[in-house]
């Protein structure tokens, strides 16, 4: 009974088999086919190629959400030089709350305002590639997989005394309220006030006044590689001694997660402008550089994405399996055809035989025409 029980077992999965198997001696094998055959291999061999580098190749993946962190402090991060000396300005920050933050994480370095050739040659391609991110935006997407880290080039030792440099150099980083603020440098040292704030600028003759400058490096959040600031190698010159510079940012809190980095921190666009100060002709205001940021209420968090291994099989088996039931279907169709000209061809070569020999009895049966010849 179980030996019964067991032949029917595989009797019934033979039935159920979807791939019967074909006896070789009903197989026959063909010049046209293995030629086929041969293309068919090659363009499987040269698309899998093609997907495994698909496999390997990785993009980035932008979501948006609501920055619900409000309690934590902003850092900015400033590298400006400007054409003053060091005792005639001031660097602070003055938030919407009207609070005056310490800049005690400032440094201030006299420094030559023309760079060395090795540093304008940094700063030209980092201009290039400000211009460029301009345009081509998928560039950014290279940069974060990349985590490209710029470090320009160290400034070179004077041999002047720190008196005769006629250039300040203003960096380091401060810790504001994460709100919205004006970062400044004007003339004249800061000073608290009831009010806010104040600048002692009456002791700085208007003729030192020259607000020529350049940004080499202002941030915002952690300094991570992979991100170039939309104002890192700005360069302002001004002609007017009187001249103010203003910077509009707004910052975006950003989570960027790639294989090679994982970090907080922000990203921010910018617009400018800028002016000359003339009260005569009702153009007001305070001669400086002017920063005013503002925090926007969205995060948007960048993540590197990869194919996953199942989807790569997936695609794979889709590549072979649609190459070979093509082919097949274009050789079978081609074979008919050949057949059926072939068909055709050998139709018309019995006609032609056929009709050769009633040709012939026709032809021996016609009389032959004669002339004659009078003399």
């Amino acid at each position: 009974m179980r030996r019964l029980t067991k032949k029917k077992a595989l009797t019934l999965v033979k039935e159920l088999d979807a791939f019967p198997k074909v006896p070789e001696s009903y197989v026959e094998s063909t010049a046209s086919g293995g030629t086929v055959s041969l293309i068919a291999f090659t363009l499987m061999a040269v698309l899998a190629f093609l997907e495994f580098f698909v496999y390997r190749d990785t993009w980035m993946k932008y979501e948006y959400e609501v920055d619900k962190d409000f309690s934590s402090k902003l850092r900015i991060n400033v590298d400006i030089t400007v054409a003053m000396r060091c005792q005639y300005i001031g660097a602070d920050v003055l938030d919407l709350a009207e609070t005056m933050v310490a800049s005690d994480g400032l440094k201030y370095e006299p420094v030559n305002f023309d760079l060395s050739p090795q540093q304008r040659l940094w700063h030209m391609t980092l201009l290039h590639i400000q211009e460029r991110l301009k345009v081509e935006h998928s560039l950014q997407d290279v940069i974060f997989k990349a985590a490209i880290k710029a470090v320009p080039p160290a400034q070179p030792e004077s041999e002047e005394s720190p008196t005769s440099l006629s250039a300040c150099r203003i960096h380091g980083h401060l810790y504001v309220n994460k709100v919205a603020g004006n970062f400044h440098v004007t003339v004249g040292k800061s000073i608290p006030h009831p009010r806010g704030h104040a600048h002692l600028a009456a002791l700085v003759s208007h003729d030192t006044y020259n607000f020529s400058h350049r940004i080499d490096h202002l941030s915002f959040g952690e300094a991570i590689p992979g991100i170039i600031s939309p104002l890192d190698g700005t360069e302002k010159i001004s002609v007017d001694p009187n001249h103010m510079f203003q910077y509009f940012i707004t910052i975006v809190p950003t989570k960027l997660k790639t294989y090679k980095v994982s970090a907080e921190t922000h990203q921010y666009s910018v617009t400018e402008q800028d002016r000359a100060i003339n009260h005569a002709a009702g153009s007001h205001g305070v001669s400086g550089i002017f920063m005013k940021y503002d925090i926007s209420s969205l995060m948007v968090k960048v993540t590197e994405q990869h194919m996953p291994l199942w989807q790569f099989l997936i695609r794979l088996c889709g590549i072979i399996g649609g190459i070979f039931s093509t082919t097949g279907m274009v050789h079978s169709m081609v074979g008919f055809l050949v057949d059926v000209i072939c068909c055709r061809f050998q139709m018309g070569i019995y006609r032609h035989l056929k009709e050769a020999p009633l040709n012939e009895q026709a032809n021996s049966e016609t009389p032959v025409p004669t002339e004659n010849y009078t003399q």
